[in-house]
């Protein structure tokens, strides 16, 4: 996933070079209008496929196994996100908005569906006490530290 969303951000990079360009003259106008590209590959395939990686290895395992859980909406998730990116570039690229509606809804549902990987994973330690001594104690007995 993180590979992935360098990936996205170099594109993002690369069309916001060439609207740039076309903003100062250099290349023609037109790519001016591929603004919504550039922040589809930047905003959707960078800024929320890299929290989404990066959470996938760092939040908390189960048990003493390996187990990060249900992986496959995990994996879901990065193929609808990438999925919904894809569709959505190509329907602006092409002016098919139905295309990139479609995309949009791919994009929502790699949302709700690294939501549903990631819930159970995230742990909330109850009555947290106040006493740092206390707290290096409890957090070793759940084998945290």
């Amino acid at each position: 996933m993180v590979k992935t969303a360098f990936l996205h951000l170099l594109a993002g990079f690369l069309v916001g070079f060439l609207v740039l360009m076309g903003k100062i003259g250099w290349l023609s106008p037109l790519w001016w209008t591929r603004l919504p590209i550039h922040v589809d590959f930047v905003l959707l395939g960078w800024t929320m496929q890299l929290p989404m990686g990066v959470a996938f290895w760092l939040l908390p395992r189960f048990g003493a196994g390996a187990t990060r859980g249900r992986e496959s909406f995990a994996w879901g998730a990065y193929l609808l996100l990438n999925l919904g990116v894809v569709l959505h570039v190509g329907g602006v690229a092409f002016g098919l908005p139905t295309i990139g509606v479609l995309g949009r809804i791919a994009t929502f549902l790699s949302a709700l569906s690294f939501a549903v990987h990631a819930w159970p994973r995230v742990r909330q330690i109850e009555n947290l006490p106040r006493d740092r001594k206390k707290i290096d104690e409890m957090l070793a007995a759940r084998g945290i530290r």
